[in-house]
């Protein structure tokens, strides 16, 4: 009888998250303080907190409200000389080139973004064009639908030329695993197959807010998502294969590619004379030569993706695994019973998922190539409300600290249910209509009266510990990025030139932001992994928050907190205290706080010193690490 009742759970339909269904449109909610909106957005957050009983904090104060601005659109403090005119400030700041270095961070962690990757791997000397790609494009209001089409598939589209291809380092950058090909193809493909499942995964938890690698070892537990929906569009990247392509014409890059493949043979010749001692001048002055005489030598490479099928086979002549990918050709995976790659089912066709049918009733089958270009247009046609709401969802919680959905990568079952799901149907279709504009979704919630409240405790607090209805605003901690560059920008050190290769976050020579901290998989570097920087190989949606001894003992003795400190101390050593305070916070010191620096100075020499310790006290306070 188990086997039965197993038999029959398992051909229970999966039932339909909310996520999957068309958007739904509603008017406003009537509320009873008419005066409190002032978007759309107010009217569904204070419907809901009246009829808890609530009321909203009052607005925040200007300067409040000037630094909760700025480092939500910039990360970066306020300017000094800003004006209080809000809607202005929010016009100027999203038109500020360091909106889109901001936002860019937040992709990036959704993207795998990495500056450098263990030495077996392709070289990504020129990563960082992918990432000063997204700034850009951020920076230019560039749709949301064009944004993820470009990441998908820049290269199929016919407006598009070969400086372009730098967008397709979301796929072109993907972690990818050591294979020893000494080893027999059955091991080799299961660590091909677990390639395929990152990438199927990061797809689908990027753009959709779906766990689809759920599906490849069976149908989705809890949705609709079966393992032929996983297998279709594993397909997709079973038929591409990561490279390193050029950023000029085909005409520009053939005799490069041929002077490139001159001078590897000869750097070979050469380390192989180096070691019987044999002299190797002419051969290095044959390279010196081609390089020199080869125009575009120099060439930047886009980290992006080429159509080619991949078949791991075994080596004809000898023990072990050739990676066979056949170029300019497309192939269909066979299911893998269990997800094991050497037990195998019938083949499945690639399409898009069958919970999402096109047009025509049926999901989208994938016929040009890869299908890669097809599943960026199911993805922003096909699933065009799921995916509004996902990133729509994605911007609400790094404004609020908490999502209207808040597992903003699971929109399935097992993700949490949205607090307002009117509200986010509301944005979510607005957005489209919008032209899919993240800078106009930026506005609409900057100014309404709900992210212009306070974060003062209100009886909200108690009886809606976790804000789910939007009484207050949370008190925040700066993420790594934004407080290291904040600090550098109160010491008047930080290098805001944008674009170009990474350098080492620790180089005590780097004052450059953050964002252009070298990201390492194999070996991250020890000032990001304590102050929860997530790792580059996996897709992260949102940064944990510690408070660990080392984040302290950082603060306290790091050569980075002291070297600034000790610069902001000696510009504050011929200045009054109020200067200091205006500097870092905008404001004048409490009274409490003019009393604590005198009882501080009272008891040492007001030199340069003492007010390096006073300075260092001040970067690693909670106003420095706190937005109110």
């Amino acid at each position: 009888m188990a086997g039965v009742v197993h038999a029959k759970k398992e051909t229970e339909p999966k039932p339909v998250p909310w996520s999957f269904a068309p958007l739904k449109r509603v008017e406003t909610p009537e509320v009873r303080d008419g005066s409190w909106p002032q978007t759309r957005i107010d009217f569904f957050i204070l419907a809901r907190m009246e009829a808890a009983g609530l009321k909203p904090a009052p607005r925040a104060d200007d300067r409040v409200l000037q630094r909760r601005l700025a480092f939500d659109l910039t990360g970066l403090p306020p300017q000094e000389a800003e004006p209080i005119d809000f809607k202005s400030s929010i016009v100027r700041t999203l038109a500020n080139p360091q909106y889109g270095e901001r936002w860019a961070r937040h992709w990036l962690d959704l993207a795998r973004y990495v500056d450098r990757t263990p030495d077996w791997l392709e070289s990504t000397k020129f990563s960082y064009l992918y990432r000063d790609w997204v700034v850009k494009a951020l920076n230019d209001d560039m749709s949301y639908d064009r944004f993820v089409l470009r990441q998908l598939a820049t290269d199929l589209l016919p407006e598009c030329g070969p400086e372009d291809r730098v967008a397709l380092g979301f796929i072109g950058l993907s972690p990818t695993y050591f294979k020893e090909l000494q080893l027999p193809p059955e091991i080799i493909k299961k660590t091909v197959a677990d390639e395929w499942e990152e990438h199927v995964d990061a797809v689908g938890r990027t753009f959709l807010g779906l766990t689809l690698a759920c599906a490849r070892c069976h149908d989705h537990k809890s949705d609709p998502i079966t393992a032929k929906d996983y297998y279709a569009l594993a397909g997709v990247f079973a038929s591409v294969k990561q490279s390193e392509l050029p950023t000029m014409t085909d005409a520009l890059w053939r005799p490069v590619a041929k002077a490139r493949a001159e001078v590897a043979a000869l750097e070979k010749t050469i380390k192989e004379l180096t070691k019987k001692k044999q002299p190797v001048v002419e051969l290095q002055g044959k390279i010196d030569a081609l390089k020199k005489g080869t125009p575009h030598y120099n060439m930047l490479m886009a980290n992006g993706v080429e159509e080619a099928a991949l078949f791991v086979v075994k080596k004809e002549k000898e023990h072990g695994t050739k990676l066979d990918y056949r170029m300019g050709e497309s192939r269909d995976l066979e299911l893998m019973k269990r997800g094991d790659p050497n037990d195998l089912g019938e083949t499945v066709p690639r399409r898009f998922l069958s919970a999402f049918p096109s047009k025509t009733g049926r999901p989208r089958v994938f016929t040009q190539g890869s299908g890669r270009l097809e599943l960026a247009k199911a993805i922003v046609e096909d699933a065009a409300p799921l995916t509004a709401r996902v990133i729509v969802n994605r911007v609400w919680k790094h404004h609020f600290g908490r999502g209207l959905v808040d597992t903003t990568s699971e929109f399935g079952n097992l993700g949490e249910a949205p607090t307002h799901p009117e509200l986010l149907d509301d944005l979510a279709g607005r957005f489209m209509e919008r032209g899919w504009s993240l800078k106009w979704l930026h506005t609409e919630i900057l100014n309404s009266a709900t992210w212009q409240q306070s974060s003062q405790a209100t009886e909200s607090e108690e009886r809606d510990p976790e804000n789910k209805l939007y009484a207050r605003m949370l008190r925040r901690r700066l993420d790594w990025e934004a407080w290291r560059d904040s600090i550098l920008t109160a010491t008047a050190q930080i290098d805001q030139t944008m674009g170009g290769p990474a350098i080492s976050i620790s180089d005590p020579k780097n004052v450059r932001r953050s964002l252009y901290g070298a990201s390492d998989r194999q070996d991250m570097d020890p000032m990001l992994r304590i102050h929860d920087v997530p790792d580059p190989g996996a897709h992260n949606p949102w940064r944990t928050e510690t408070i660990t001894p080392l984040q302290g003992l950082f603060a306290l003795n790091s050569p980075f907190i002291q070297q600034q400190s000790d610069i902001l101390g000696r510009w504050a050593v011929s200045r009054e205290l109020n200067e200091l305070y205006q500097k870092l916070f905008r404001r004048k010191p409490s009274a409490r706080e003019q009393d604590l620096a005198r009882a501080f100075f009272d008891q040492r020499e007001k030199d340069g010193a003492a007010w390096s310790q006073y300075a260092q006290a001040l970067l690693a306070g909670n106003e420095m690490l706190f937005v109110d």
